[in-house]
């Protein structure tokens, strides 16, 4: 394995893992309360923009990655789109550059 690929790999854990350790801590706080959790994420003007950031960049990752795994049938790849909407963008991208970038045989 490149180290290219390695460095996406580590990213994809790493936005898996430590966004998560947050999200444990509020439903830990306060149950498990998806709508309440929403709520805390359009709490003032800064953490709405950057909900809708986020959602953009969403957005945009699963139109590219459709979009490129109709021309190169890397079906594989279509996972990161789960990934990126359970979990977030900070581990479906490096996900999805580390399925990207495999040997094609």
């Amino acid at each position: 394995m490149s180290p290219l690929r390695m460095i996406y790999l580590a990213l994809a854990v790493w936005g898996a893992i430590h966004p998560m350790f947050y999200f444990v801590q509020w439903f830990t706080s306060n149950g498990f309360d998806i709508m309440g959790m929403v709520d805390a994420w359009h709490i003032n003007a800064a953490t709405s923009g950057l909900v809708w950031d986020l959602t953009i960049a969403l957005i945009a990752l699963t139109v590219w990655i459709v979009a490129e795994v109709a021309v190169r049938r890397n079906w594989i790849a279509l996972i990161a789109i789960p990934a990126t909407i359970c979990i977030g963008v900070s581990c479906g991208l490096p996900l999805y550059l580390f399925l990207r970038t495999r040997p094609v045989t």
